[in-house]
């Protein structure tokens, strides 16, 4: 187990940093799944194998919705995957850029979306376990990294200034795209409760520090904070080998 938990974290760390130097759109939601994946390792690294099953299923609601989005904006788009040809879709998306924000808010894990009721009770579960606060810090710090990447690819496709692609609008009026895209977006409400009320007949006292417990939100609040800050540097990612070394996949691919 401890092998597994050290190949689960390096695995959310690894897919986390390389998705915030990454600008092709289904890769970064691709990375994320990775992400995610290596959260329910985690999980199952523990011997939480009901709660890994239970992000497993909340995971696959609101991540179809993402991919859903994705390829409504890449259609819309004429094509193109790169998010720096995007920016400012919300004019021409406003119902995708409502639904896929609801998908990315819910992968961060933030309160009462369905991402929240099996992430945050993986946290506070691990936050019981006496493995070291590296495990912990390792933990959080792919929590934050979670939240960077969703920001920076809410900001280039939808917030931030114009990159030059076409835009069609006439997607969001096919229903049989836009269909599927509003019915997973109200599972991504109402699936963490409901799954949490099927998944686990009782409930469970966690009892943690006041620090612990406020620490997931406290690194989602900062992470925000700081993505939101560093997004007018964008385009001027110069960190040489860095950058490089993160954007080719930490040469896996090679």
């Amino acid at each position: 187990s401890a092998l597994l938990l050290f190949i689960s974290i390096m695995t959310m760390f690894m897919s986390g940093v390389v998705a915030i130097f990454e600008y092709d759109l289904k890769k970064i939601i691709a990375l994320s799944t990775l992400s995610q994946l290596g959260m329910m390792m985690f999980s199952i690294s523990l011997g939480l194998y009901e709660l890994a099953f239970f992000h497993l299923l909340t995971h696959a609601l609101f991540k179809a919705l993402l991919f859903l989005c994705a390829g409504i904006l890449i259609h819309g788009a004429g094509n193109t995957q790169d998010i720096r040809s995007f920016g400012g879709l919300s004019l021409n998306f406003p119902l995708v850029t409502v639904c896929m924000n609801l998908a990315n808010l819910s992968l961060c894990g933030v309160p009462f979306l369905a991402g929240f009721y099996s992430k945050d009770l993986i946290v506070e579960l691990a936050c019981q376990y006496s493995w070291g606060i590296f495990v912990l810090f390792m933990m959080f710090i792919c929590l934050s990294l979670t939240v960077l990447y969703s920001v920076r690819l809410t900001y280039l496709s939808f917030v931030g200034p114009y990159g030059g692609g076409t835009s069609i609008s006439v997607c969001e009026s096919d229903y049989s795209l836009v269909g599927p895209v509003v019915i997973l977006s109200f599972t991504s409400l109402v699936s963490g409760p409901i799954l949490s009320w099927l998944n686990f007949p009782a409930p469970v006292l966690i009892f943690l520090p006041v620090f612990l417990k406020w620490g997931a939100l406290f690194f989602v609040g900062v992470s925000l904070l700081v993505m939101l800050s560093l997004q007018g540097l964008t385009y001027s990612y110069k960190w040489g080998a860095v950058s490089k070394f993160s954007g080719l996949m930490w040469f896996l691919p090679w």
